[in-house]
């Protein structure tokens, strides 16, 4: 019997997964892998085999916001700091 691999969905996964860890580490780049893999995802849920795309969707979206907020987090951190150094 011939295995069918859905490769979108597979690599939708994998970005999904790296996203989420990146989120954490290196923001931009977990910024990056979830909007790849939110595409890559939403291309492999054409096929049959939709498990594997839904779940990357799912953590690409989790990896997105996540390194979204950090992001905004950063930026109002910045500002923040340059208010206050300035007032000095």
């Amino acid at each position: 019997m011939e295995q069918k691999s859905n490769t979108l969905a597979v690599a939708g996964l994998v970005l999904g997964i790296l996203s989420v860890v990146f989120a954490f580490l290196f923001t931009w780049i977990g910024l990056i892998a979830g909007i790849v893999g939110i595409v890559l995802s939403v291309k492999g849920r054409k096929s049959e085999k939709k498990g594997m795309a839904t779940a990357g969707m799912v953590l690409s979206i989790i990896g997105t916001s996540l390194s979204g907020i950090f992001v905004a987090c950063a930026l109002c951190v910045v500002g923040t700091v340059g208010s206050i150094a300035s007032n000095l």
